[in-house]
């Protein structure tokens, strides 16, 4: 199993998203980029710790490449904002990847300049680290299947997204999802 660390606005939304891609096992929301250790979610919000809002996703690359995780990230939200995603405004919403590694690094250019290409537009997507993973608040983790369901932001906002990788991404969606 390899790791990515993905930031892509409201984690909430990424990790909806990345439940649903076969060879994915796992998807864990929280905090990284920062410069304040063990970040709350209250402060992250705040936009004053310098972190994003972001997920981990565990996967089997003999199932799904890191390329195509990149491509589904770069495609289920709107790279070209700068420090925002729809109404959520502020640093801890960039769009941000962050490579382990030199190998996840090059692979993270390739993916930018892929999406570039093919939608003759510019990502601000930046690529950021080596940084501390922090994990989000239990609450926070699975949120779409539980509490997200209530909430009006996440119903206003997870659905599109979903629908993006199905449209999108068709060969990579579960077929329980």
């Amino acid at each position: 199993m390899e790791t990515a660390i993905l930031a892509g606005g409201c984690f909430w939304c990424t990790e909806a998203v990345f439940r649903d891609v076969i060879g994915v096992s796992e998807v864990e929301s929280g905090y990284i980029g920062g410069e304040v250790p063990n970040p709350t979610y209250k402060a992250v919000c705040s936009g004053s710790t310098g972190h994003a809002e972001a997920i981990r996703v565990t996967y089997d690359p003999d199932t799904i490449s890191l390329a195509e995780i990149l491509d589904v990230f770069l495609g289920t939200h709107d790279p070209t904002q700068l420090n925002r995603q729809g109404n959520d405004v502020g640093t801890q919403y960039r769009s941000a990847i962050f490579p382990l590694d030199d190998a996840q690094r090059a692979e993270a250019e390739a993916a930018i300049e892929r999406w570039n290409a093919q939608n003759g537009a510019t990502a601000v997507t930046t690529i950021e680290g080596p940084a501390t993973w922090y994990p989000a608040e239990d609450y926070h983790q699975e949120y779409w299947e539980g509490e997200g369901q209530r909430n009006p932001y996440c119903q206003a906002v997870i659905p599109p997204k979903l629908m993006k990788l199905r449209k999108s991404f068709q060969a990579k969606v579960r077929s329980d999802a």
